[in-house]
């Protein structure tokens, strides 16, 4: 994570929308990253045949056509890593904030009050510091 800025799970979530991975990229997780981009690319070189990719045209038209000639478990196998994707890059964002929060020792990051050094969770409202 980046050393003094606070990042936005709800970013992170939407950037792995389009291409699984580039949210993990804003979070410089590089290698999840590309775990997730070449996880996607796999499963569509194993799921989407050959005479998909195959056209002389990349036009509008010619997209459309090969999207409609994808088979289903080929879309619904990439739509659930997309997800976890989209998933993961949430659950780091708000973990790496977390933890940065309380290295910095400022605030709890539930309740937002002030934390006890010495104690491992928060006197305010008892949530589990890691």
């Amino acid at each position: 994570m980046g050393h003094s800025r606070e990042k936005r799970p709800w970013l992170a979530a939407l950037l792995a929308l389009p291409l699984p991975g580039l949210g993990h990229v804003y979070l410089r997780e590089w290698l999840r990253a590309g775990l997730w981009f070449g996880l996607v690319v796999t499963v569509a070189w194993w799921l989407v045949p050959m005479s998909v990719y195959v056209g002389t045209e990349l036009t509008f038209e010619s997209i459309l056509a090969a999207s409609r000639s994808v088979p289903a478990e080929a879309n619904v196998a990439i739509l659930f890593i997309t997800s976890l994707s989209m998933v993961d890059a949430y659950m780091m964002a708000s973990r790496g904030n977390r933890e940065q929060a309380i290295e910095e020792g400022a605030s709890c990051p539930h309740c937002g009050r002030e934390l006890d050094e010495d104690l491992e969770f928060c006197h305010w409202c008892t949530t589990e510091l890691e």
